[in-house]
């Protein structure tokens, strides 16, 4: 089998970095911590605290009759058969160092995320309030923590990998092609979407223009990423922005 030719070890990184064997890998540990920060840090089983989008999927596999956890981790073992089998020939040069780098560029693109969606918020709208979310002080930091590792991992796996590859082939009926026009018009009606479902239901957000407006310009950097950079890269930044804010800006 032939061996592709990158032109620098940083194009290298780049494309290797954005393809489905790495995301997969670099997604596991996001995965893995989510689930046992959910154990270790409920206090009953009948008091668990979840991402909504993984709420939204358990419900549906309960509703069907079936073990929602268990359903999830053989997906995830099924997954990952399929892609390290379709991968196979590229994991004798699998770099451990890449994950490293990868997760050194993650906490860079959330610090842009954080430092350019907050700047525009407050240049359209000055003086409002960016208070994403309601104050839920009966969370410790390890429930905090799941949560914001499982919005990594699920938020993007939901609202990037699913709904922007599902826009992009929408609209690339409607635009004859993967045309910039394409991936405009699904990276911002994925982007609306991501930030209106922060509103809905019991549990949902007050809804004020500051926070809507960060969330919508949150979603269009983070699906600018994913489609440039990738699942994992995207997960990891998405994870790391929420762990920063419940780190250093929480109450």
């Amino acid at each position: 089998m032939e061996s592709k030719v990158y032109a620098s070890p940083l194009h290298r990184y780049h494309q290797l970095t954005r393809g489905l064997l790495y995301s997969f890998l670099a997604a596991l540990p996001l995965f893995i911590l989510y689930e046992a920060l959910i154990l270790i840090s409920a206090p009953s089983s009948d008091i668990v605290v979840r991402i909504s989008v993984d709420v939204w999927f358990k419900y549906l596999l309960s509703s069907l009759g079936l073990d929602a956890l268990n359903i999830t981790l053989l997906f995830v073992l099924v997954a990952g058969l399929f892609i390290l089998i379709k991968k196979r020939n590229e994991l004798q040069e699998v770099k451990s160092s890449y994950f490293g780098v990868m997760f050194v560029e993650s906490t860079l693109w959330a610090v842009v995320v954080a430092f350019l969606s907050s700047g525009i918020v407050q240049f359209i709208l000055p003086g409002m309030s960016l208070q994403t979310t309601q104050d839920f002080v009966q969370l410790s930091y390890i429930q905090e923590l799941a949560l914001s590792l499982g919005a990594g991992l699920y938020e993007e796996l939901f609202f990037r990998v699913l709904l922007v590859s599902f826009l992009l082939w929408v609209f690339g009926f409607v635009f004859g092609g993967k045309s910039w026009a394409t991936y405009l018009s699904a990276i911002l009606l994925s982007a609306v979407l991501f930030s209106l479902v922060h509103y809905m239901g019991n549990l949902g957000d007050p809804f004020t223009m500051s926070s809507f407006l960060f969330r919508l310009l949150f979603g269009v950097i983070l699906n600018g990423i994913y489609v440039w950079r990738g699942f994992g890269i995207a997960a990891w930044t998405h994870a790391l922005y929420d762990v920063i804010v419940i780190t250093f800006l929480g109450s």
